[in-house]
């Protein structure tokens, strides 16, 4: 391994760290479970005439280094906040605007708590404080359902993938998506992508929400079998700062793959939102 200064410098090449666009303004994109950030791809365009972007990989994707990846350190999602403001520090940024997918949004959160002035927004796709079921409230996921799949990650992580993806993604999606996001979720150790399944749906951040002080803009598929719409309504009436929730008339967890033009418009227009 090549000698390094400190873990943001050795951060910006294992995370794959990208920096595109000519404005002023920062944007940070950061990419959800069983992707890495090519998840952007047809998205980013649309923000490199006003914006500087940037882009990275997770540590647990098939991306990066699985050597690189230390289950301890990622066991809680406390790592991947560290290794976000880490990077960010390394490029000197100090003010930024925030879009995260699924579990980033729940790491954007929680690195919002620790340097809010860091963030000027959270842009949240499909994100939510707890995938499980828990009493009145719905996650989306019966916490028995969520050891069965497990048992199925780890028996065949081949089969699981083919009947993951369909479901996460939604009908009528291109197949280009389909297998877009089939190629991420196979680049990933299976024994890495187990882990990190482990580790999101095991958090429970919700009762860091009236911690926010940061503006929070949600956006939310119409139709999303691992988010349902209730979940952003209870992240928009428990979040403690300045929150706007925006359903999309689209499907699946990942709208920004199999609908990027809807997603990209709604970022927009949130990122020019006055709070």
């Amino acid at each position: 391994m090549a000698d390094y200064n400190n873990r943001g410098e050795f951060l910006l090449e294992a995370l794959n760290v990208r920096v595109v666009g000519q404005g002023q303004s920062i944007i940070v994109f950061s990419h959800g479970f069983g992707s890495d950030q090519s998840v952007w791809s047809r998205v980013i365009p649309s923000f490199t005439r006003a914006y500087r972007v940037i882009s990275f990989d997770l540590m647990c994707s098939g991306s990066c280094d699985p050597t690189n990846y230390d289950f301890q350190r990622y066991a809680t999602l406390d790592g991947y906040v560290d290794d976000l403001l880490s990077f960010l520090d390394a490029l000197e940024i100090d003010r930024c605007a925030f879009v995260g997918h699924s579990v980033s949004a729940m790491i954007g959160l929680l690195a919002a708590i620790h340097r809010p002035n860091l963030f000027s927004r959270l842009i949240l796709i499909g994100g939510s404080p707890r995938f499980t079921n828990d009493g009145n409230y719905i996650g989306g996921i019966d916490p028995a359902h969520m050891e069965e799949v497990f048992r199925r990650m780890e028996s065949n992580y081949e089969s699981w993938v083919a009947g993951f993806v369909p479901m996460a993604l939604g009908a009528d999606v291109p197949d280009m998506a389909l297998q877009e996001f089939s190629r991420t979720l196979f680049s990933m150790r299976p024994d890495i992508a187990l882990h990190v399944a482990r580790t999101a749906f095991a958090a429970d951040l919700r009762h860091v929400l009236g911690l926010i002080r940061v503006p929070v803009c949600i956006i939310q598929s119409s139709v999303d079998l691992s988010v349902p719409p209730a979940v952003a309504e209870y992240m928009r009436r428990h979040l403690g700062g300045p929150t706007v929730l925006e359903f999309l008339p689209t499907h699946g967890h990942l709208p920004h793959v199999s609908s990027p033009a809807p997603v990209a418009n709604a970022i927009q227009q949130l990122l020019r939102r006055r709070f």
